[in-house]
Formats: structure tokens, sequence, C-alpha cells
């Protein structure tokens, strides 16, 4: 994995309160190595890991990070008027609005990752379980459309790469 030493500190930022939720660029690599595996053949983790990390560089990907984690937290602190607590609280399936915060993570890459998105949100594998356990007393309302739309991304990103047979250079 190449190393971003040139991190804002937005991105720095970002990085930091993924780890403080609990999720581990590992985590999100895990989930692009489950949604691409089956198209390449000699896919490895850390193919993965690089394309979870370029993804992260950008700042839409940034700002949909830190947005969403501190509406979760102010949310776990009951700071936020109702009915908006209530329904944060209850991730309520009519809410949407933090899929559109996902969506703005998944354009970054293109039309494919919508898809990939989508399947990754319904299947709910890996780190994405636990962050839809409300049995914990934690919320990630959005966070857990984050984490899925960067693994939707980076493996769209992956998949460009792959096509043009040579790795994307952004």
């Amino acid at each position: 994995m190449d190393s971003n030493t040139n991190q804002t500190e937005l991105e720095t930022k970002a990085r930091e309160w993924l780890i403080e939720r609990g999720v581990t660029l590992n985590d999100i690599a895990e989930l692009v190595y489950y949604l691409q595996s089956k198209y390449h053949d000699d896919l490895k983790m850390e193919d993965c890991l690089h394309n979870v990390d370029r993804v992260l560089t950008k700042r839409e990907v940034q700002n949909a990070v830190l947005t969403g984690i501190q509406l979760d937290k102010l949310t776990e602190q009951k700071k936020l008027d109702q009915p908006l607590q209530k329904t944060l609280e209850e991730d309520e399936s009519l809410y949407g609005i933090d899929e559109i915060v996902a969506f703005s993570i998944v354009n970054v890459y293109g039309s494919i990752g919508f898809t990939n998105y989508g399947f990754i949100d319904k299947q709910k594998p890996g780190i994405l379980k636990r962050l839809n356990d409300k049995s914990t007393g934690e919320c990630h309302t959005f966070l857990d459309d984050i984490v899925g739309a960067i693994a939707a991304a980076a493996s769209s990103r992956l998949a460009h790469a792959t096509a043009d047979d040579q790795l994307l250079d952004d």
C-alpha cells in the first residue's frame, strides 16, 4: 500500500474518526474483497487496501465521513431536536438522508459504485453487520452507509483500473 504522506487536516481527521468509531481500513478492505474477489482470480487484500486508501484521499469522501460521524455522535449524546433525534436513533428506513450522503462517496468513481453499494448495503457483511447492531447503544445511522459507500467506491476504482489494465494514478 502506498503511504499517503501529504494528508490534509481534513483527511487526517476523517481517518482518525473512522478508527475512533471502530472502523479500520482493513475492515473496509475486507468489504472490497467481498465485492470483487469473484471477478479477480488473483485479488490480494493489499490491492483492496490500496484502493480504500486512495478513496479516502478525496475531499468529498472526507466531508461525508466527518458529517456523518458528527451526526451519529450528536444522536448518541441526545443533542438533536425531535423528531430528528428519534429518527436517527431508530435509523428509520424512510429517512434516506444517510444514503444520500453515501451516494456522494459512490459518485466519485462512476455508476458501477451504485450497484456495488446497493448490493453490500443489503448483504451487510463484515463490519457492516456490527455497525447495524442496534443492541450496542451506539448510533451508526450514517457510518454504516458511509463505510459501505467507501468500499463500493474502492471496488469501482479497482474495477476501472482492471478494465484499463493499469492502476489509476489519482
